[in-house]
């Protein structure tokens, strides 16, 4: 039987086809400002890629903050719920999960059959996620895309002191001025993201093996400054951006 998530983030929306346990494909687009045209489009486009018909998905069950607005999906599931499934699926030994999204990050406590057990959640300031990373990417003048690479040449990582973003962007500005390397500030803010998010996760206490989920996973610099931090490898799946959508669609799978 074949299932179908649909992960509509702040930034971008996302969905993924499964079929019998097996991902056969999924995408990634932005989101605008219309989430429920956004989850359409996704989905359609996936579909098309796939080569097959919307008929033959069995159910299609969404998430994230606009989960609402996808009509045609039959079940919404909250994304602590579709991160956790997800990332169970792809590798069973995993037992906290950290996902670090456009808006908010989290942290999953799973049990040995794949349930949430605690979870821990910033959402009430974009310190430590994508947003945060744009802001900063703007006020650099840098691409977004780049910042992990930079951030690896760094030889004196900035200290960014502030939790808050608009006070971080003023930090930011000022070392700019004093004349400090793209490649350390850029380095300071992954660890200042570092050690936000592994306080947060701390709430619920670290148990590895750890996975990261989340857009922010693409970014090997702040990969490399939370393992730094938490002392503990992660892992990074290549679907971890899609985390989400592949967990909803395990969620569908299971109500079929």
């Amino acid at each position: 039987m074949r299932t179908a998530g649909i992960d509509i983030g702040s930034i971008t929306a996302k969905a993924a086809v499964m079929e019998d346990g097996m991902i056969l494909g999924s995408r990634i687009i932005f989101t605008g400002y219309n989430t429920d045209l956004a989850g359409r489009k996704v989905f359609e486009e996936l579909i098309k890629e796939l080569g097959i018909e919307t008929a033959s998905i069995g159910k299609i069950v969404s998430t994230g903050y606009g989960r609402s607005s996808v009509k045609f999906a039959r079940k919404t599931a909250t994304e602590i719920i579709c991160h956790a499934a997800g990332a169970l699926l792809l590798d069973s030994r995993v037992k906290t999960v950290i996902d670090i999204g456009g808006q908010d990050s989290k942290a999953i406590s799973v049990d040995g059959t794949g349930k949430v057990k605690n979870f821990v959640m910033n959402d009430k300031c974009a310190a430590g996620t994508g947003r945060f990373l744009e802001v900063m990417a703007r006020a650099l003048g840098s691409d977004l895309d780049e910042f992990g690479s930079l951030s690896l040449k760094a030889d004196r990582p900035s200290r960014i002191s502030s939790l808050c973003t608009v006070f971080a962007e003023s930090e930011v500005i000022s070392l700019i001025s004093k004349g400090e390397t793209r490649e350390n500030i850029i380095a300071g803010i992954h660890e200042s993201i570092a050690a936000r998010v592994s306080a947060m996760a701390a709430r619920i206490g670290i148990v590895s093996p750890v996975m990261l989920t989340g857009g922010v996973a693409r970014n090997i610099g702040v990969v490399k400054a939370l393992e730094a931090k938490l002392g503990i490898p992660l892992i990074v799946s290549q679907y971890a951006q899609v985390m989400g959508a592949i967990g909803a669609a395990v969620i569908a799978s299971r109500a079929v």
